[in-house]
């Protein structure tokens, strides 16, 4: 038999490989395998049972020659070793080798190709320590094989008896099972190669298939989980990525469930699976390849396989995330990473949706310090001055008591936290009426506006002014006046609160060495503008004092 109708031979036999390693390439079993990252046992020895067979197989459709058989039996183990590393590699070539010396298919070169079969195995995942750091791993693989194939030939002159038919045997084989066999292994290669290609290609895919329900669901759940944004973002997850249902829940009952095994997964009731109740306790996503699995007591439920991914809020489980297939075993790699994206970033959401509100109730409740500050403070002494002024002069203790009503009712009313200024102004105008008629001409006060209406933020204002009156003004014998300067530069509103007051040394000029009003206003400020727009305040011993607020025209 010469050395090319030995290598058509060989070229059916790795044709016929290839093909049924390409059929595997396309089912989500055979690429999961590949893929998985983990390198389990488990998975391990999976991949040596798969590999092993490919060498087998090699084996049996090999032809007879000179009292042997010329095969492909290496393909399988060395890309083994190459692909799945020294225990994946070893063992196949054990299996494999073993399988070749056991059967009784006769030949002179049992033994040694058993030998050899393993070394082959060896030498595969010597290869494996490299295949990271070369760009052509076909060609690793073809440089490997050709050693395999050099080294099975020195062990069958060595090991086969009687050697003269060893000779024979080695000289008609070893060119075309040494090429044919290494194009084979390249060919393997190249094949599984394009399985990582296509996965980075999906992964790729998904990615921006994540990116854009994260741009419609993330504004959603700003507002919290709740029924009616669980709705929402599984119906966004249900169009966007094709999947046969999606569910959320709570630690105890169903949020929302959209696609198929909606008329049974119903709102409000609680957890029916046993795998939900495993993620949330353990709070480790779980893959459920079986209906049985699932464990819905519905037994006409069409959901045979899912993903679950735990929702986390301060390291706690609060619910989970469900993405559906109507096929068992056919969640892919591809869903896993979907999934416990998504759900990292809904976790992230959930727990800013916290923050936001906190925040809120903060502010409000800062809002709520200051007018119990305000309005304690000057409450009696205004009734005071109108007691007063009821009998020397009843018109002014009437406009007196006007202005001290609009005083409280501005204070005391419930407000969203952004006004308009003239509110603002209106409120400061009926407080410093009654402070003029406290202080008669020793106060005097001025407005210069000059700029259309804007919003700004609720008893942003009136705490300065008190502030100007009471540290600036009354401390200095011969009073003084009190400007109110609102202007526009065309990029901020400026709004300067300023007094010819006993003013202090400039050193103390942060709002955080005031108190509570000053001292909110400030934050305030920071928090709902940033933090170049906090409170400023300018001041000179015995010249006065100016604060200064800067409002954004980009949040009006």
């Amino acid at each position: 038999m010469d050395i090319f109708k030995i290598s058509v031979d060989l070229l059916n036999s790795i044709s016929l490989i290839f093909l049924i390693t390409f059929l595997l390439s396309k089912t989500y079993p055979f690429k999961n395998l590949i893929l998985n990252k983990k390198n389990s046992i488990k998975n391990k020895i999976f991949l040596i049972i798969i590999f092993s067979l490919f060498g087998i197989f090699g084996t049996y459709y090999g032809f007879p020659i000179e009292g042997a058989i010329a095969n492909s039996r290496a393909i399988g183990v060395v890309v083994a070793g190459l692909f799945g590393g020294p225990f994946v590699g070893i063992g196949a070539g054990l299996i494999a080798g073993i399988h070749r010396w056991a059967i009784d298919i006769g030949g002179f070169t049992a033994f040694a190709c058993m030998v050899s079969t393993i070394f082959e195995g060896v030498l595969g995942s010597i290869g494996y320590k490299y295949r990271n750091k070369v760009k052509r791993k076909w060609l690793l693989g073809f440089n490997i094989t050709v050693i395999a194939e050099i080294l099975q030939m020195i062990i069958v002159i060595i090991v086969a008896k009687p050697f003269e038919q060893a000779i024979i045997l080695v000289s008609k084989i070893i060119i075309p099972m040494t090429i044919m066999n290494s194009i084979g292994v390249s060919l393997f290669i190249i094949l599984l190669e394009n399985i990582y290609k296509d996965q980075q290609k999906e992964a790729a895919m998904q990615s921006q298939l994540a990116l854009k329900i994260a741009d419609k669901t993330l504004p959603i759940l700003r507002n919290g989980i709740n029924r009616k944004t669980a709705l929402t973002t599984c119906n966004i997850i249900y169009s966007v990525a094709k999947v046969d249902a999606v569910a959320i829940t709570t630690g105890s009952e169903i949020l929302a469930h959209v696609g198929i095994g909606s008329n049974h997964h119903l709102p409000g009731e609680s957890i029916k699976t046993i795998a939900t109740k495993t993620v949330l306790e353990t709070g480790e996503s779980i893959i459920v390849d079986t209906h049985s699995k699932i464990g819905c007591s519905d037994k006409s439920c069409q959901l045979k396989s899912t993903i679950i991914t735990p929702l986390i809020k301060k390291n706690e489980v609060i619910g989970v995330l469900k993405i559906y297939k109507t096929k068992e075993k056919d969640i892919s790699s591809i869903d896993i990473q979907l999934a416990e994206g998504l759900a990292k970033l809904f976790s992230t959401q959930i727990e800013l949706a916290e923050i936001d509100c906190n925040a809120k109730l903060l502010s409000r409740a800062e809002l709520k310090a200051l007018q119990a500050q305000i309005n304690p403070h000057f409450l009696f002494n205004a009734l005071n001055t109108i007691v007063s002024m009821i009998r020397i002069n009843p018109e002014m203790a009437r406009k007196l008591l006007i202005n001290l009503g609009n005083f409280l009712r501005e204070s005391f009313k419930e407000k969203e936290d952004i006004v308009d200024i003239n509110n603002e102004i209106k409120h400061i105008e009926a407080y410093l009426e009654i402070e003029k008629a406290r202080f008669g001409s020793k106060l005097n006060v001025e407005y210069d506006i000059n700029c259309s209406n804007f919003n700004v933020p609720h008893l942003i204002l009136q705490p300065l002014v008190e502030n100007a009156v009471k540290h600036g003004i009354y401390p200095k014998k011969e009073g003084g006046t009190i400007s109110i300067i609102i202007n526009d530069d065309n990029k901020n509103y400026n709004i300067i609160i300023e007094d010819d007051g006993v003013g202090f040394d400039n050193h103390f000029n942060k709002p955080t060495h005031y108190g509570i009003g000053i001292k909110n206003i400030d934050k305030r400020l920071r928090s709902i503008y940033g933090n170049k727009y906090g409170l400023k305040i300018e001041s000179e011993k015995s010249l006065g004092t100016k604060a200064i607020v800067t409002i954004p025209k980009r949040s009006d």
